[in-house]
C-alpha cells in the first residue's frame, strides 16, 4: 500500500513538472485549429457581370461589322478599298448610255500596294483622275450616280502612310504626284474615321482634307448610318458634304440605301438620292432612283453589274431622264 502510494506522488509530480509545456503547447494550438474550422473556404472569383454582358453584345457587333464588310467587299465600295488593309488592284469596263452617256467603254482603274516591312503601314496608291476623288474615297457609279462615268484625264502615284487604332479609330495621309500629260503636280490627302456601334445602329464619320493643284484646297464631311435589318438587309443612311476653297461651294449629297443579298453570288442594291449645292444658294441640282444587279461571274475577282437609273437633273427642268449603267469589273485583293 505504501509503494503503490509512493508511484501515484512521484507520477503527479512528474505531470506538474512538464505540465506548463503541455498547458503552452494545447494554448498555441488550439486557437490555430479553432481558427482553422472557423476559417470560411476560399472563394473563387465570381465573373465580372459587366463581361457577362458585353460578350453577347460584342459577338454581335463583330458579326454585324462582318456583314457590313462583306457587303462592302462585294461591291467594290470605296469603303472596302479605303480600310482595308490588303493590297488591292481594280479595273472597270464601264458602259453608260441615256442621260449623261455617249455609250463610250470606258477604262477606270485604281491599285494599292502594301511595302514590304513596313506592318502594311505604308502603301503605294495608283488611281486615274485623283482630282475627281476630291474625297480621298474612289467613287463608284452606283454610289455616286450625279457623276458622269469620264475617262481618264490624268493619272497619280502616291505613298500613303496609314494607322488603324482598335478597329475603331483609322487615319491615313496621302502625299504624291498627279501626271496629265507632260505636266505633272503634286498632291496631298489625309482622312480619318471613327466608327461606333449603337445597340443595333453603327454610326461612322469620316473627314478628309486635301489640295490639289487643278482645284485648290478642301475638305469633304462623310456621316454613315447603317442598321442590320435582317440576314439579307443591310440599310445604310449617307450624307456627304465637300468644301471647295476656291469656289467658296458646299456640294451636298444625301443617300439612302438597301443591300440584298440574294445568293453567295448576286445581291442588289436599292438606293435613292438627293443632290444639291450651297451657291449661289442652297438648292437640289438633281433626285436620282436606281437599282444595280451584281453577279460574280468567276470565283471572286470577277464581277459584272447592270444599274438602270432615273434622274430628275435641274438642268432638265426636273423632268424623268433614264440612264442605263453596265460595268465589268476585276477586283484583285487577296480573296479567292
Amino acid at each position: 500500500m505504501l509503494s503503490s502510494d509512493r508511484k501515484s506522488i512521484r507520477l503527479f509530480r512528474h505531470f506538474f513538472r512538464h505540465s506548463p509545456w503541455l498547458l503552452a503547447g494545447i494554448a498555441l494550438f488550439s486557437p490555430l485549429k479553432l481558427l482553422g474550422a472557423d476559417q470560411p473556404a476560399e472563394q473563387l472569383p465570381q465573373p465580372d457581370r459587366i463581361e457577362t454582358i458585353d460578350a453577347p453584345r460584342d459577338y454581335l457587333s463583330g458579326k454585324f461589322v462582318g456583314f457590313v464588310s462583306g457587303i462592302d467587299r462585294f461591291f467594290g465600295d470605296e469603303r472596302n478599298y479605303q480600310e482595308s488593309n490588303k493590297s488591292v488592284l481594280q479595273l472597270d469596263l464601264t458602259r453608260v448610255a441615256g442621260y449623261g452617256g455617249d455609250r463610250k467603254i470606258v477604262l477606270s482603274g485604281r491599285a494599292r500596294v502594301n511595302l514590304p516591312s513596313t506592318e502594311k503601314r505604308l502603301h503605294l496608291m495608283v488611281e486615274t483622275n485623283p482630282d475627281r476623288n476630291i474625297s480621298g474615297e474612289p467613287t463608284q457609279t452606283q454610289t455616286t450616280p450625279i457623276k458622269d462615268v469620264a475617262a481618264p484625264e490624268s493619272y497619280s502615284a502616291a505613298l500613303r502612310y496609314e494607322k488603324a487604332e482598335e478597329s475603331r479609330w483609322h487615319f491615313s495621309t496621302d502625299a504624291g504626284v498627279q501626271f496629265r500629260g507632260i505636266t505633272s503636280n503634286l498632291f496631298a490627302r489625309a482622312r480619318g474615321s471613327y466608327s461606333v456601334q449603337l445597340d443595333q445602329w453603327r454610326l461612322k464619320a469620316a473627314e478628309t482634307v486635301f489640295w490639289f493643284h487643278t482645284i485648290g484646297a478642301g475638305e469633304s464631311t462623310q456621316l454613315d448610318v447603317e442598321r442590320f435589318l435582317s440576314e439579307p438587309f443591310l440599310f445604310r443612311a449617307t450624307s456627304n458634304a465637300t468644301w471647295l476653297h476656291d469656289k467658296q461651294n458646299f456640294d451636298l449629297r444625301q443617300d439612302l440605301s438597301v443591300y440584298h443579298t440574294l445568293n453567295d453570288r448576286s445581291a442588289l442594291l436599292y438606293q435613292t438620292s438627293a443632290i444639291g449645292v450651297s451657291q449661289p444658294h442652297f438648292q437640289a441640282t438633281d433626285y436620282v432612283f436606281l437599282l444595280v444587279y451584281r453577279y460574280r461571274l468567276h470565283r471572286n475577282w470577277v464581277f459584272f453589274e447592270i444599274s438602270p437609273q432615273q434622274h430628275f437633273p435641274k438642268a432638265e427642268n426636273y423632268h424623268p431622264s433614264p440612264m442605263l449603267v453596265m460595268r465589268l469589273e476585276m477586283l484583285f485583293d487577296g480573296s479567292k
